[in-house]
């Protein structure tokens, strides 16, 4: 018996020894691993990288920039179909353990020990906090050391936070595939729709997800993913969270993934979309751009976006076409699947309807195409080969050498790549190609500076070079308007009377003698201001600028944000310094508005991920709009405290003035056609190498320039010039974009008289005037009696009106000095 206890006090006593000893280990392991553990209270100010998104000024989506694309939901914000659906998947008792759950743990060492030395990766036994120590704190090593930090972790975690917090974190922290990090930018990448309009199959997909996304792939994977989710909704009716016939109704249900697209969303809008992506990066940095979950909301118009891409399309295709078929985008072997092989030919993604096509046959009257394939979402070709015609009238254009086609086999031959567009017949589709001339459009409100169009040229995904913004290229005479404003602005009218005749620059030693032309190589003497805009007469322009100086044009031209520094020479009053088409288009406003300055945006409002706003275009201060009540107080009232650079009065002269280019000066019958008061102006640089339009409405301002990215002769019937390639395209857009809208006159400012003049002489109208006008004078001002004529010597007159001089020597007295101020 005593040898019985003996032996029972020493198992006790070795057994206690072991257990101390154990404790110890562990005790010594456990202070091991905790003594280099991350910091794990930075939780508690976690800022994952959130997706920045870019809105239009209707609220729909244009753009989304990110590194990790994730949209932050806060737990309250979670549905419970969502939360049930990852806690059946990852962790059911995750309300129940501590942090960490033995029996998983149990179940995971006896499947470590049953396939040691398989090579197998060992079973997971990770609870969602866990998870959420490795996510956060962690790497993905596998080993046993991480496990146990991973562990300690959790145990702390769970001591410091509460349930809801911890999943909160590992919902929107969570990699679930395509890009998309946590579960709101997983639902609307998957399913395109909000986590609160999940399925209990769609939300079951979602949660099968963190295991392995690339394993459960919808496209590559989709049996083994069904397969998953299934199990997933069956884990879900389980554990109690939906019924058992609701479990097999979702089941049966397909996997229908539509993913969202990554890109720029509004067709047409990428140029716009790039340019605040530019904006966003300067003000403030890459890391704030891609990762501060910023909500901007730009100033785009959709419906206007989309009117002006067309515009300017079809007037770059207009001027293209003229100059005939240049030939197919590439040739490709046509035996065998042609399917294929058109599939692997790279087509522009922005030019829709546009698509590529290859000839199959071709014949007299017509020829038969076969379009590109589609892809699958996975990669493949799909098997469809939609087929099609291209009659003769669809490719009439394509002039070769010169000669329109009676055939379509002159034009096209079998294997030809070419872009087609659908006719409005079914099944018959029309020529086309990839202009080689470019162009932009600029849309704006005058009154605030809001961009709300833009397109900077025929295809962003053929060139992301935004001609609106980036282009520096030579206003030519759409620069007049800043001349002779600064004139008005400084005692000249309207009626001011200006020598139209030749005219010789000396530009100093060794520079030699220029002699401005106008464009039609002629000469109508004296003339008016505004016959000089309407008509856009060179030398009038100079001789002005000659009287009131560079250095004032100079000063206007700043004011109105064309150049910051013009140097003084003669030639740039003609438009021979290069500036964009956006600063026209803002300068253009400010004439439009009345005068005041402003400052072009794409984005009205930036706030950052806590919905604080960080940035606001709007600068008009709201008097009593921060009344706690009302009192019968004055209504509130908004004080615009921008500068006027501009008389009101000077800018409805201007406006009056560049209203008679739309009616008969250069873009003559614009106003007519669109049957409400348009004012703008033409320009033609030398040798036609930039065609501008510019013009605006009471309340919209548009501008347009033409011209090839490496600057050329431009040629068209009847002359390349701003009237005839640019002018359409902006009368094409304010058709399409004010139809449906009542004419608004033009504002006259208080102060201004309305003047009946006579057009030619800009004197009073009299009995026997033949062409009369309402002309704007300011208060002081009146038209003329008697011909005071700028740039021309007192012998020019006999009997009171302009002739020649007679002496050689006195008519190179006024081509040389080419002024001598007002007489």
């Amino acid at each position: 018996m005593k040898v019985l206890l003996r032996f029972f006090g020493f198992l006790f006593a070795a057994g206690t020894i072991v257990f101390v000893v154990g404790v110890a280990g562990v005790a010594g392991l456990l202070w091991h691993f905790s003594k280099d553990l991350p910091d794990y209270s930075q939780l508690q100010d976690y800022e994952p990288p959130v997706v920045t998104r870019v809105q239009a000024a209707d609220g729909s989506l244009v753009a989304e920039y990110a590194k990790e694309r994730r949209l932050y939901i806060p737990i309250q914000a979670v549905p419970k179909l969502v939360i049930h659906a990852f806690l059946a998947a990852e962790d059911k008792n995750f309300y129940e353990h501590g942090g960490l759950d033995f029996s998983g743990i149990l179940r995971a060492s006896l499947s470590y020990i049953q396939n040691y030395g398989t090579n197998r990766r060992p079973q997971g036994a990770s609870t969602i906090t866990q998870q959420v120590a490795k996510n956060f704190l962690l790497t993905n090593e596998v080993s046993f050391k991480r496990k146990i930090k991973e562990a300690l972790l959790a145990l702390k975690i769970e001591r410091t936070y509460s349930k809801d917090k911890i999943l909160e974190l590992y919902l929107n922290e969570i990699y679930l595939g395509f890009g998309a990090y946590g579960i709101a930018s997983a639902s609307l990448t998957y399913f395109d729709k909000s986590v609160h309009e999940l399925t209990i199959a769609e939300a079951a997909y979602l949660a099968a997800l963190p295991k392995g996304p690339n394993n459960y792939n919808p496209f590559r994977q989709r049996e083994r993913a069904i397969e998953r989710r299934n199990w997933v909704i069956d884990q879900m009716a389980q554990d109690g969270f939906i019924k058992v016939a609701d479990a097999e109704k979702a089941k049966r249900q397909p996997l229908n993934v539509v993913q969202k697209p990554t890109g720029v969303r509004i067709f047409a809008a990428e140029y716009f979309a790039e340019e605040v992506r530019r904006e966003l990066y300067d003000r403030y940095g890459e890391k704030k751009l891609y990762e501060g979950g910023l909500s901007v909301r730009t100033t785009l118009d959709t419906h206007y976006q989309m009117l002006a891409r067309k515009a300017l399309i079809d007037g770059l295709v207009r001027y293209d076409e003229v100059h005939g078929w240049r030939g197919p985008v590439q040739k490709i072997d046509i035996s065998g699947d042609w399917g294929v092989k058109l599939a692997d030919v790279k087509a522009l993604a922005d030019v829709t309807p546009w698509r590529l096509a290859v000839v199959l046959e071709t014949g007299d009257q017509s020829a038969r195409i076969g379009l590109q394939p589609d892809r699958e979402p996975g990669g493949a070709v799909s098997s469809e080969r939609p087929i099609g015609i291209i009659p003769l009238e669809g490719l009439k254009w394509a002039k070769v050498q010169n000669k329109v086609p009676t055939k379509a086999s002159q034009v096209l031959s079998p294997g030809d790549v070419i872009y087609v567009e659908p006719m409005s017949t079914p099944g018959q589709y029309r020529l086309h190609q990839i202009p080689e001339v470019s162009g932009a459009i600029v849309v704006m409100d005058p009154h605030t500076g809001r961009v709300l169009a833009m397109v900077g040229g025929f295809s962003y995904d053929q060139s992301q070079f935004n001609r609106a913004t980036q282009a520096l290229r030579q206003p030519g005479s759409s620069f007049k308007p800043i001349v002779y404003a600064a004139a008005i602005d400084n005692g000249y009218t309207p009626s001011t009377l200006v020598l139209d005749a030749p005219i010789e620059i000396d530009q100093g030693p060794g520079q030699g003698v220029w002699e401005p032309e106008n464009y039609e190589k002629n000469f109508y003497g004296p003339s008016t201001l505004r016959f000089g805009i309407e008509h856009s007469r060179n030398v009038m322009t100079v001789r002005l600028a000659q009287d009131i100086g560079m250095p004032l044009i100079a000063e206007y031209a700043k004011r109105l944000g064309v150049y910051d520094d013009l140097p003084p020479y003669l030639s740039f009053a003609l438009g021979a310094g290069e500036t964009t088409l956006l600063r026209m288009v803002t300068a253009y406003s400010m004439i439009d508005n009345g005068g005041r300055r402003i400052k072009p945006t794409l984005i009205d409002r930036i706030q950052d991920r806590y919905g604080h706003t960080i940035y606001k275009h709007d600068e008009r201060v709201c008097e009593g709009c921060d009344a706690a009540k009302w009192n019968n107080q004055p209504e509130p009232t908004l004080i615009d405290r921008s500068q006027q650079v501009l008389d009101p009065m000077t800018a409805y002269q201007m406006t009056s003035i560049m209203e008679g280019v739309t009616i008969r000066g250069t873009a003559a019958g614009m106003e007519r056609d669109l049957g409400r008061p348009v004012a703008g102006k033409t320009g033609t640089t030398n040798d036609e190498k930039d065609a501008w339009f510019v013009g605006f409405t009471p309340n919209l301002a548009v501008g347009v320039y033409m011209g090839y990215d490496k600057p050329r002769h431009l040629s068209f019937p009847g002359g390349a010039t701003g009237g005839r390639v640019s002018a359409p395209i902006v009368k094409e857009f304010l058709k399409d974009a004010l139809a449906g809208t009542p004419p608004v006159p033009f504002r006259v400012p208080p102060g201004i008289k309305l003047v009946r003049v006579d057009l030619k002489t800009g004197m009073r109208a009299g009995p026997g005037s033949q062409k009369v006008i309402l002309e704007a004078f300011k208060p002081g001002t009146a038209p003329p009696d008697n011909y005071a004529v700028v740039g021309a010597t007192s012998d020019s007159y006999q009997g009171g009106s302009y002739s020649p001089a007679v002496s050689p020597d006195a008519d190179r007295a006024v081509r040389s000095t080419g002024t001598g101020g007002l007489y």
